[in-house]
């Protein structure tokens, strides 16, 4: 709700943001039969799914600290549609370079916290 209220929202407003969904599925993997039993398929569901006024599309999942399903599943979305820009948001005010409302990729959060934690160590 922050992330749309704060970053989605106001873009919206501005024009540069044209179209807003959430909670839209991709099929990761299809069901399958083994031994005579469905295997369901997986899927994910993206917390939102933004169209923006220039035509491109990014599919956001906001994350604080991704489990072990979660880097699975979007190492299996980067395989099954490699055309999609697929971005996980964190909201931290500490790795915000102050232009994004301290919402930043979760790549340069999780880098931030492996450079604070070598610096407390260095202590």
């Amino acid at each position: 709700m922050r992330f749309y209220r704060d970053w989605i929202k106001p873009r919206m407003i501005s024009g540069e943001i044209v179209d807003s969904k959430r909670q839209i599925p991709y099929e990761l993997q299809k069901s399958f039969k083994r031994d005579g039993k469905t295997v369901l398929a997986i899927t994910y569901v993206a917390d939102y799914v933004l169209t923006f006024s220039d035509g491109h599309v990014i599919v956001f999942d906001v994350k604080g600290s991704p489990d072990n399903i979660a880097l699975l599943k979007r190492k299996l979305f980067w395989y099954r549609y490699p055309e999609i820009d697929y971005r996980w948001i964190c909201y931290s005010q500490i790795d915000s370079d102050g232009k994004d409302d301290g919402w930043v990729l979760y790549e340069k959060v999780k880098q931030g916290r492996k450079e604070r934690k070598k610096a407390k160590n260095k202590q």
